[in-house]
C-alpha cells in the first residue's frame, strides 16, 4: 500500500505558512515505513528540533483504478478516516529553499498516524467537521467544506499519475493551526465526535 498526501489544500493553513496558492493539487507520498504502529508513542526524531501536528481527513481505497473521472471518484472508497501527518518543519524549511524534495521531513519512520476508520454514509462528505487536540486544548479545527479540492477531484486528480490500489491511503490536506509537539504531549484526534486516534509524544 501507498500513502499518497495532499499539501496546501485549505487557503487558511497556506497563509498561516506565508505559501503561494496552487493551481493544483500539491502531491507527495510516505512509504508504508512512515505509517506509526498502532497504540505506540510517536517519537521525535533526533534531526529535527521544530516537529509539527498536522490533522487531516483520510480516505481508504477500496478497489483498483487509475485515470478515474471525479463523477465517478465515489466509487473507489467506502471508508474515512482521521490521522497526522507530522513534518519536521526546520527540515522542509531547508528543503524548500534549495528547491529540494520533502521527504526527508514529512515521509520519515512514524510520521504517519492512521487512526480508526468508519463508513462514509456516516458522514455528510461535503461537511466533516474534525478537531486535533493538544493535551484537551484545541489546536485545530477543520471542516472539508473549506477544502480547495474535495474528495472526489484528489482522487480523480492522483489517478492521472499514480495507480490506486485497495488499500492504498490519501491524506487530503490540513487546515490551520499547525504547531509544534514537544515531549509528553498527548495529541487526540475527533472527527464529526468520534474519538478517531490519542497518541502520546516522546
Amino acid at each position: 500500500m501507498k500513502i499518497i498526501c495532499i499539501g496546501r489544500n485549505y487557503a487558511k493553513h497556506i497563509e498561516e505558512l506565508a505559501n503561494e496558492k496552487p493551481e493544483n493539487p500539491v502531491v507527495f507520498l510516505k512509504p508504508d515505513s512512515a505509517i506509526l504502529p498502532n497504540k505506540n508513542p510517536f517519537f521525535i526524531p533526533p534531526f529535527s528540533n521544530d516537529v509539527h501536528y498536522e490533522v487531516e481527513i483520510l480516505v481508504k481505497i477500496n478497489k483498483v483504478g487509475k485515470f478515474i473521472d471525479a463523477k465517478f471518484s465515489h466509487k473507489y472508497y467506502d471508508e474515512i478516516g482521521l490521522g497526522i501527518d507530522f513534518t519536521a518543519r526546520d527540515v522542509q524549511e531547508k528543503c524548500k529553499e534549495k528547491g529540494l524534495p520533502w521527504e526527508k521531513a514529512k515521509a520519515f519512520d512514524g510520521s504517519a498516524v492512521i487512526g480508526e476508520f468508519y463508513p462514509k454514509e456516516q458522514f455528510d462528505l461535503e461537511n466533516i467537521s474534525f478537531q486535533l487536540f493538544k493535551n484537551d486544548e484545541l489546536v485545530q479545527d477543520g471542516n472539508s467544506n473549506a477544502m480547495l479540492w474535495k474528495i472526489d477531484e484528489l482522487i480523480a486528480y492522483v489517478s492521472q499519475y499514480f495507480t490506486l490500489k485497495k488499500g492504498d491511503i490519501i491524506f487530503t490536506g490540513t487546515p490551520a493551526g499547525v504547531g509544534k509537539v514537544s515531549e509528553n504531549d498527548v495529541l487526540k484526534g475527533v472527527l464529526e465526535g468520534r474519538d478517531a486516534f490519542n497518541i502520546r509524544v516522546k
